[in-house]
């Protein structure tokens, strides 16, 4: 298993009376690209600014990359690169003259610095604007301009809040596949409103509202756990009547989608998917696909966002 580089346990944030996150605790193991959801107000950019030491915890405890945001906040820093949703860019600069100055307030050596400007150019796509003001750049080239000012001192873990916000879909796919050949290397924490973008971006899922977790896990079983349990099966030869089908041991509420596609949930008992597949694959019917009904981020998204507000 691979080691967690960051470690969020029971974490609290107060502002005067209002407690904006409610003892919260996950991990993120090194390599994972997670995404990190919530509505407005849920606690999200609280989290993430105790995560890069922009504010302090009211209590519990973060350890990013092995080091205390409290106690090393020096060190966190330094593993931490950090894209916030208005990336902190100087319009009046050149884009590598830009880029020269954050690898200098990023503590890069001066004889590493010019590599590190060329890699970061390179790595978001940046090398034909390299030498245009940073204010007439498109808001997708001063998106990956603000990307490359997080990566710029290779750091270990990357916080990227609505790296896509306003960009048009070209320029949202261009900067997925940056965030993915990133991430490739490094751990990598996403969050974001456009949740189709998270889902295919991520492996794994943090759901925060009201300033607690109400849903987390890996992004396949996140979504299966959520389709309510259904399947789907597809036959190359279906049958005139469903009615065989429907009686099939195993199956219950059968419906028809179409093109040999069906849907149907399992009856209760262990043994349901076996005894239903066996009996569709006896039959001859051709049984192509027997899988599990899943539904999308943006369903899970809000069924538990409403159930957490109901309760």
């Amino acid at each position: 298993m691979r080691a967690p580089m960051i470690e969020i346990e029971n974490l609290r944030k107060l502002y005067g009376q209002h407690e904006a996150v409610k003892g919260i605790t996950f991990t993120v193991r090194a390599g994972e690209i997670l995404g990190f959801l919530g509505p407005n107000g849920a606690g999200k950019s609280t989290t993430m600014k105790v995560m890069t030491c922009l504010t302090p915890p009211t209590s519990g405890s973060v350890r990013i990359a092995s080091h205390d945001v409290l106690l090393e906040p020096l060190e966190v820093r330094r593993a931490i690169g950090f894209l916030p949703e208005t990336p902190p860019l100087y319009p009046e600069m050149v884009v590598e003259d830009y880029l020269s100055f954050a690898a200098e307030i990023r503590r890069v050596r001066r004889a590493q610095r010019r590599a590190a400007i060329d890699a970061a150019l390179e790595r978001c796509g940046l090398v034909e604007v390299r030498r245009r003001l940073v204010g007439n750049l498109s808001k997708g080239y001063r998106q990956r301009v603000g990307l490359a000012q997080a990566v710029i001192h290779e750091p270990r873990i990357l916080i990227l809040d609505e790296p896509t916000v306003g960009l048009d879909p070209t320029q949202v796919i261009e900067i997925r596949t940056i965030i993915r050949d990133i991430g490739q290397d490094r751990t990598v924490i996403l969050s974001s409103h456009i949740l189709p973008e998270v889902q295919a971006t991520c492996q794994r899922v943090v759901i925060i509202n009201r300033g607690q977790i109400v849903a987390e896990g890996p992004m396949e079983e996140l979504l299966h756990r959520h389709g309510g349990g259904s399947w789907h099966f597809t036959l190359r030869r279906p049958p005139a009547d469903d009615g065989a089908l429907a009686a099939l041991p195993g199956l219950d509420r059968l419906f028809a989608l179409g093109g040999g596609r069906y849907r149907a949930a399992l009856v209760p008992g262990d043994d349901a998917r076996e005894s239903a597949v066996r009996a569709l694959a006896a039959g001859p019917w051709g049984l192509v696909e027997f899988a599990p009904e899943t539904t999308t981020l943006e369903e899970v998204f809000r069924e538990v966002v409403l159930q957490e507000a109901r309760a």
